[in-house]
């Protein structure tokens, strides 16, 4: 008992910190504006998913935006009131190059970071808790969930089944140990660096997965919308 009350002082007590990477456009939204700033239920998206992050404890948060949308970040924070503290790091020209920003505005090497989709507004507490909790003893905590559908292996217009009960969807937050990410990205970018896992691994390091939630999409496509309306009304 002692030893489980020492390692909870100690983990809360270590620096963590959430990288909310907000650099998407509205082009499959089919939206003129960027699709975090769309609106879901009374405030934009990109809202609802730093409220989730700030429900947690002791998390700084660093927001990753394009240089060009930080005005109207500006502007939306005022119009809704909106006083949740972050840190804003100017977005890359790719996914990769927005984190490495992120990384790099994070002055230290000592902690936690779980790295998180802008447009995942229904991320859990309990998830994104779960997801430090594996970094903190695995060194990362992936977020990942079972497949649904049956999925088939598609090359040269040659097609075969393969068992969905192999693979997982993954989701954010991908939460790694600070120090190791960091080296991690001091890479060259790669196009088959799809996410933060992907980076890390490419390091040699490995990936521990945490169990996520199907209510924790990625709002891509006017469908989406639909769907994250749905969502936010069932919870209220």
């Amino acid at each position: 008992m002692v030893e489980v009350f020492f390692y909870h002082l100690f983990y809360i007590s270590m620096n963590r910190y959430a990288i909310i990477v907000a650099g998407g456009s509205g082009s499959r939204m089919k939206s003129s504006i960027s699709k975090q700033f769309l609106v879901l239920g009374t405030k934009p998206i990109l809202m609802h998913t730093i409220e989730a992050f700030h429900r947690c404890n002791n998390i700084n948060i660093i927001l990753v935006l394009p240089v060009n949308d930080q005005k109207l970040w500006e502007e939306l924070c005022d119009k809704h009131s909106f006083e949740i503290p972050v840190h804003i790091a100017t977005g890359g020209k790719t996914r990769f190059h927005s984190v490495l920003n992120g990384l790099n505005s994070i002055d230290t090497t000592k902690g936690l970071v779980a790295i998180h989709d802008g447009v995942r507004p229904f991320i859990s507490k309990e998830i994104i808790e779960k997801s430090f909790e594996s970094a903190q003893q695995n060194l990362s905590g992936v977020v990942a969930v079972p497949l649904k559908d049956s999925i088939r292996r598609d090359v040269e217009g040659t097609n075969k089944a393969l068992n969905r009960v192999d693979y997982k969807l993954i989701q954010t937050p991908q939460t790694f140990s600070l120090e190791e990410i960091k080296q991690a990205f001091e890479t060259e970018y790669q196009s088959f660096f799809t996410d933060d896992a992907s980076v890390f691994e490419h390091a040699g390091n490995v990936i521990h997965l945490v169990e996520g939630d199907y209510k924790n999409i990625k709002l891509t496509t006017p469908e989406d919308l639909i769907i994250g309306e749905a969502f936010l009304k069932s919870m209220s």
